[in-house]
């Protein structure tokens, strides 16, 4: 996917969703900002600094990035993959210690993966995994914490037990980039939301200036309502049908 004239910034202690259909571009800015891809273009800047021109451990202390699946072929216990996440912060010779053996097991706890300590990665569910890879992020103790569809394979529980400890680390000073499908979701727990389409970013703001009726009919082509969450106030997203919204996907892709 081509990713064009995207301009924004995900401050310190936030957490911004990153929305839009699928093949908008979310995986690739991702990628993009984790310096696992290289733009031919622009600057990707991690704490005001170019990240091309960051040696590469010092950006693997700085962000994190969670993918959608991770596959290995070697036989790796839960605990070394979450230990993996520790790799920055070791000397060039030397293994993990004590220390670092405490930080992946207290993250493990954090993701809600602890009981899966002593397991093999390979034998793991899809959703098992996910957890395991967060708490190798959380391990990995970064400044930005970037994350690829995060409540992907996970049930309802699940979702929600990974946004709220979204949320919480976010309020504790860590910034954090999340692609997202699930609106409501999005609505419920960012600070902001980034919708792109196209490639392009076609808005940017909180969830109740972004997340209307007008924009959703235009990047996902369906109806819907946002009205008030009972509960929090915050926007809640019922669809009721389909659209072909041709034109007005013409009128975002010409900047109109």
């Amino acid at each position: 996917m081509l990713i064009d004239e995207v301009d924004c910034t995900v401050d310190a202690g936030s957490l911004t969703a990153l929305v839009g259909p699928n093949g908008a571009g979310k995986s690739t800015l991702l990628h993009l900002i984790a310096a696992a891809e290289a733009p031919t273009a622009g600057v990707v800047e991690l704490g005001g600094t170019d990240a091309r021109t960051m040696r590469r451990r010092v950006r693997a202390r700085f962000s994190a990035l969670v993918e959608q699946q991770a596959e290995t072929e070697l036989d790796l216990s839960v605990l070394d993959v979450v230990l993996l996440g520790r790799t920055p912060h070791l000397s060039m010779l030397g293994g993990p210690g004590a220390a670092d053996t405490d930080i992946a097991q207290a993250a493990m706890r954090r993701a809600g993966a602890d009981a899966l300590s002593g397991r093999r990665f390979q034998e793991l569910s899809g959703g098992e995994r996910q957890r395991v890879l967060l708490a190798r992020a959380l391990a990995q103790e970064p400044v930005l914490l970037l994350m690829d569809e995060p409540t992907n394979h996970l049930d309802i529980h699940a979702q929600l037990h990974t946004l709220s400890l979204m949320r919480s680390v976010a309020d504790e000073g860590i910034a954090i980039l999340a692609a997202l499908h699930d609106l409501t979701l999005a609505a419920r727990f960012a600070d902001q939301v980034i919708v792109v389409e196209g490639g392009r970013v076609v808005a940017s703001g909180t969830p109740v200036e972004t997340l209307t009726p007008e924009l959703i009919q235009l990047v996902y082509g369906v109806r819907a309502d946002v009205i008030p969450h009972p509960v929090d106030g915050t926007p809640l997203i019922a669809f009721s049908e389909l659209e072909t919204p041709t034109a007005l996907r013409t009128s975002i892709h010409s900047g109109a």
